[in-house]
């Protein structure tokens, strides 16, 4: 199944709160929002893809738990970034500072705040190009360091809002963090299966 893209009257008029209905009554189906709201339907990942991106959460949540200054999130957690879009990386993180500072009722649903830190890890159905405009996207609102590994092609590419983009060839390395994540490292020849 390739990505298909929703896009009418309906769609585009969908408030935040009937998004999040939206989501939640076709919960089976992975979907995020873009800045046009436009509704998103993604294919389920292969069983490869999926242990590559779940090898990855694993690494950075169990950082996460030792490193204690922030909470982290697996790929079904969506969140609304000031664009409008939703969308749903494999993994992420953000302070405590920043989650604190939502409601509860914001915690409850697509919480209106970007991650400091997001991982995309990409899948056999993923498009690069698609993905790369999607890590720009993170980067414009407000994501302070955006990963996407692409383990099939064996190259990680390293967004900063004040860096130029970097890549790394190769799944027999590691990638270490910087600003507030610069105590993490990925170790990506665990995404060899």
């Amino acid at each position: 199944m390739e990505t298909i893209i929703l896009k009418d009257r309906f769609t585009g008029s969908m408030t935040d709160d009937e998004f999040l209905w939206f989501c939640q009554e076709n919960k089976d189906l992975r979907i995020e929002r873009n800045s046009k709201l436009e509704i998103i339907i993604m294919s389920p990942v292969t069983a490869i893809s999926g242990n590559h991106s779940g090898e990855v959460f694993r690494q950075l949540a169990n950082w996460s738990v030792l490193d204690g200054r922030g909470i982290h999130f697996d790929s079904s957690t969506g969140f609304t970034l000031p664009d409008r879009s939703v969308l749903s990386p494999d993994a992420s993180w953000l302070s405590k500072e920043k989650w604190n500072a939502l409601s509860d009722q914001d915690k409850d649903r697509f919480a209106p705040v970007c991650p400091e830190f997001i991982i995309e890890v990409r899948s056999k159905s993923d498009l690069l190009e698609d993905l790369q405009a999607k890590m720009k996207v993170w980067i414009a609102n407000g994501a302070e360091l955006a990963w996407l590994i692409d383990p099939r092609e064996k190259t990680s590419y390293l967004y900063h809002p004040q860096e130029e983009l970097r890549v790394v060839k190769g799944l027999d390395k590691t990638i270490r963090g910087n600003g507030v994540v610069s105590d993490f490292i990925l170790d990506l020849s665990l995404l060899i299966i």
